[in-house]
């Protein structure tokens, strides 16, 4: 849990429009700046400079590595998925917001403990209903598993893939889905509600079942017990978190941040911001390509 002694401090200083995806792979945090398609890196142990791994001329929402093909990514990027190579080079997998009936991209997204890679969408102009929930599986396949969402932010899952947390940011409700073993929803019910005028935005679990949201607009990151209680709000000195990420070793939680639509933006907005914490998380699992 938080420790209440210690205040958050600028991990990795920057003007990230709209910084996203924080993720914890080979030692490192790794992040994207959304609209910028950049993916960037900073080290999991000491504060720094970013460093940009590669650059999108389309929206990059967020990464996972590919299993046995070191500096190779599957990504949420511009209208659908793609496979990445550490030059930038794109394998579009599907690209299912094309033809978009309003024009939408891909956000937010992660991969399961069982290596499929889940991506949400959204309208540009966040239109009500517009975006979806995205599988991928093994052979590369791209399957739409749930519709009717706005802002589709934060799938996050338990420690055995059976259960999935996924915000619709715009409505501020995280639910909790039941997965079959194909990762096939059984059911849907509410987890938690913002009610203080934030939205739930990125989110992860940690090793003890726990789920912690960064909250946009609201200036916090909640922590949520497994059934649902809140149990603590962590306060940060920017008012847009987008994601969150705890470290394996636990000690410490990293937040992205942006200041899209800030005018005179706190300086911190922008940044990724790390929080002491008594909390752990697995690191980034990664997808498998069959």
């Amino acid at each position: 849990m938080p420790d209440q002694d210690q205040q958050p401090v600028v991990w990795a200083p920057g003007t990230h429009d709209l910084g996203e995806g924080a993720r914890w792979v080979d030692g490192r945090l790794v992040f994207t700046d959304i609209l910028a398609g950049r993916l960037l890196e900073v080290s999991g142990t000491a504060p720094g400079t970013p460093r940009e791994l590669l650059r999108l001329d389309v929206p990059l929402g967020a990464v996972a590595p590919v299993e046995g093909r070191p500096g190779h990514w599957i990504a949420a990027a511009g209208t659908g998925i793609a496979l990445l190579g550490p030059d930038g080079s794109t394998e579009w997998l599907a690209r299912p917001e094309e033809d978009a009936a309003t024009p939408a991209r891909m956000n937010d997204g992660v991969c399961d403990p069982q290596g499929r890679f889940w991506a949400g969408s959204m309208a540009y102009d966040a239109t009500p209903g517009a975006g979806s929930l995205y599988r991928t599986d093994h052979d590369g396949t791209v399957h739409r598993v749930l519709t009717g969402l706005t802002i589709v932010n934060g799938p996050a899952f338990s420690a055995d893939g059976r259960l999935l947390h996924v915000a619709d940011s715009t409505a501020g409700v995280i639910h909790r889905c039941t997965l079959d073993a194909d990762g096939n929803p059984l059911d849907m019910v509410e987890f938690a509600r913002i009610t203080d005028g934030g939205s739930p935005d990125g989110m992860t679990v940690d090793t003890e079942g726990r789920l912690w949201v960064a909250v946009w607009g609201s200036a916090a990151v909640h922590c949520y017990e497994p059934d649902g209680t809140l149990s603590a709000v962590v306060p940060l000195p920017a008012p847009q978190p987008t994601s969150v990420c705890l470290r394996p070793t636990g000690g410490r939680l990293l937040v992205t941040t942006a200041r899209l639509g800030l005018p005179g933006a706190p300086p911190a907005s922008g940044a990724v911001l790390a929080v002491p914490v008594d909390a752990a998380a697995p690191a980034a699992a990664a997808y498998r390509p069959r």
